[in-house]
């Protein structure tokens, strides 16, 4: 067997032995007790990178500093409920993810409401918390739904390109989201007349390794004028297999801050950042259970999962890393097969497993992110669960999809 590394798995797991244990819980044995596929995170991980993003954010730029969670990357309340024991705020996208937020018990002062298309449903829900505007047509709804006392932010499309996949850049001229920079002094004007503006939001796209977008979405705001609030946004990268490396957090921050300091004059201002991916990604792995394996061309290693728990690959063509669970590392290159009826349907390419059986346990890292988020029914196939794992114990805090479930809504 070949040795393995193992820089993509979660800190608060162990591959001694070159067996997976996640948060102190045996891989395999996880697999057996609750089935698979399976969502497993490392809980210790997740407060402690909450810790780290918010001991950053104080350490920079002081207590009028926000950390508000993106929770699209996991919209599961015992995560929102965890991140808001470490004192994070959150931000969310749709009525269904504000009311997760709300059932996790965050107040509507601790809640920022993002969406390029919000509903007059969607909107009255959100009245009370930070609504971040993204057009006028919104503008003019909410003026006539709240008055002076509702908080609000603009999101502004600062016309910065950045070096992601095109289906997750946001910050460039063309985009959905926000106002232009030719728009936005009109809209600070009405809004600056109908509601409380706090102050301008930017977003400039996910899986951001290069610090210069964000100086540059900053330098942007700075031509707009001067506000009690600034929300920067996020999207810091994060490595998905060993090859890659992911955004020295501290150091991006820190970069951050201080532009904000010298461009938007911000020492006395409250800055917010909203991590979501850096947040989740790491601390999650998937099992799954192998059920065939074929050699044609190549050798197919087909798993009792796919794209209805992980999207990514087919959405972005993601790369992933995988390993027999016991058997970690190996030199059999194989493509990592979902069991939807789409060719399309692969995991991970050309990854190295040991000699992979069927029964064997299969674990993919770095899926804490928008996995269980787009998780879908395709083909029929019920969701996953998701498990917390710490100091030795598991606990499911979203169960598994049953069969009965996918004919629930019917009538």
């Amino acid at each position: 067997m070949a040795a393995a590394t193992t820089t993509v798995y979660p800190e608060a797991a162990s591959t001694d032995g070159g067996r997976l244990s996640v948060g102190g819980c045996d891989a395999v044995e996880l697999a057996r007790e609750f089935g698979t596929p399976a969502y497993v995170y490392a809980e210790d991980d997740l407060r402690a990178r909450a810790r780290q993003l918010r001991g950053a954010m104080e350490r920079h730029h002081g207590p009028r500093s926000t950390v508000a969670f993106a929770s699209k990357a996991f919209p599961c309340t015992a995560a929102l409920r965890l991140f808001r024991e470490e004192g994070l705020a959150v931000d969310v996208a749709s009525a269904g993810e504000l009311h997760l937020a709300r059932r996790a018990g965050y107040e509507a002062s601790e809640i920022v409401v993002h969406g390029n298309a919000k509903s007059v449903g969607e909107l009255e829900a959100a009245l009370g918390t930070t609504i971040v505007v993204d057009n006028a047509a919104e503008l003019e709804r909410l003026s006539g739904l709240a008055g002076r006392e509702q908080r609000v932010l603009l999101r502004i499309t600062p016309g910065v390109s950045t070096d992601t996949h095109a289906a997750v850049a946001t910050g460039q001229a063309d985009s959905k989201f926000g106002f232009s920079m030719q728009d936005a002094p009109a809209a600070i004007e009405r809004a600056a007349a109908a509601l409380d503006l706090r102050g301008l939001h930017v977003h400039v796209g996910s899986q951001i390794f290069d610090e210069q977008p964000h100086r540059e979405s900053i330098a942007a705001l700075a031509t707009l004028g001067a506000f009690p609030e600034y929300d920067l946004g996020g999207g810091f990268g994060v490595a998905y297999t060993d090859d890659q490396r992911s955004v020295d957090l501290d150091a991006r921050l820190a970069a951050m801050v201080a532009a904000a300091h010298a461009l938007l004059d911000a020492e006395g201002r409250h800055l917010t950042i909203e991590p979501g991916r850096a947040l989740v990604a790491a601390a999650g792995v998937t099992l799954y259970t192998v059920e065939s394996v074929k050699r044609n061309v190549s050798t197919w290693v087909a798993v009792d999962g796919g794209m209805s728990d992980n999207l990514r690959p087919l959405l972005y063509g993601s790369p992933y890393r995988a390993d027999v669970a016991d058997r970690l590392g190996g030199d059999t290159v194989c493509h990592l097969a979902g069991k939807h009826c789409e060719s399309g349907d692969v995991i991970a390419r050309d990854v190295a497993l040991d000699d992979p059986r069927p029964g064997d346990v299969v674990a993919t890292p770095v899926t804490g992110a928008y996995g269980h988020a787009m998780a879908n029914n395709y083909n029929g196939v019920p969701r996953p669960p998701v498990i917390f794992c710490s100091g030795g114990r598991a606990r499911v805090v979203v169960r598994r999809e049953t069969v009965e479930d996918l004919h629930a809504r019917d009538l």
